[in-house]
């Protein structure tokens, strides 16, 4: 059973997930600071210096805190962008499928699909 776990374990698959696991936390950590840092004071001075960590309402005894909701909106738009971006260029090395090779023809006489291998058009009965 050990033997069976390692060999799964160190299939190329498998430790590329874990590379991209560990990486893509990283990655969330930082687009977090960069909106928390820098783009959301941007935003809150450029409309009228509002402060998006203390954006909060109380509703009976609980506390609303939709800037920072607001923020994690941000955080997620960022992140989606940057693997749309991702995936789009790894999508653009690809090489598409070759076309299928065709397995109709058109009877030049009316115009009906037909195998290609057919000698008769089933339709108006045309020697081909």
């Amino acid at each position: 059973m050990l033997k069976e776990f390692r060999e799964f374990a160190i299939r190329g698959n498998v430790v590329d997930l874990a590379v991209a696991v560990i990486i893509g936390g990283a990655f969330g950590k930082i687009v977090s600071s960069l909106v928390d840092n820098i783009i959301m004071p941007l935003v809150g001075l450029l409309i009228g210096g509002v402060d998006f960590k203390t954006l909060a309402i109380t509703v009976g005894g609980a506390k609303i805190e939709y800037g920072l909701f607001i923020q994690n909106i941000v955080d997620f738009i960022i992140v989606a962008f940057v693997i749309f971006l991702i995936v789009r260029a790894i999508n653009s090395t690809k090489k598409p499928a070759p076309a299928a090779a065709p397995t109709t023809k058109e009877c030049p006489h009316c115009f009906t699909t037909i195998p290609l291998k057919a000698t008769r058009c089933p339709n108006c009965t045309s020697q081909l």
